[in-house]
């Protein structure tokens, strides 16, 4: 799995690439806790144009994530995600708690 971020203020933007599983998702928290350390981040705009799969290790994470967000006031977008994934968070009934931008 290939991850980008970048910071702006109390922003971050997490772009992925690939497959978020239980293999990779320790990748991402590794990345969001290196996010984190930097500064005080409310608000997260996760790309997930090129996102090939998610599983619930990576759903899990996500969660985590939203979680936090919540706590601070802030938000967690998913942008983009293919119909595959897009499924996946129809199927888990996450589309009722997290913004999901198609």
């Amino acid at each position: 799995m290939d991850i980008k971020s970048a910071v702006d203020g109390t922003k971050a933007t997490i772009s992925l690439a690939g497959k978020l599983t239980v293999v990779t998702s320790p990748e991402l928290e590794d990345a969001v806790r290196r996010i984190e350390e930097s500064g005080s981040i409310v608000d997260y705009d996760i790309d997930l144009s090129e996102l090939d799969y998610i599983a619930s290790a990576g759903l899990r994470v996500l969660v985590g994530m939203q979680k936090v967000a919540n706590s601070r006031g802030g938000t967690v977008r998913l942008l983009n995600p293919n119909e595959g994934v897009a499924e996946v968070f129809e199927m888990t009934g996450l589309v009722d708690i997290m913004t999901i931008v198609r």
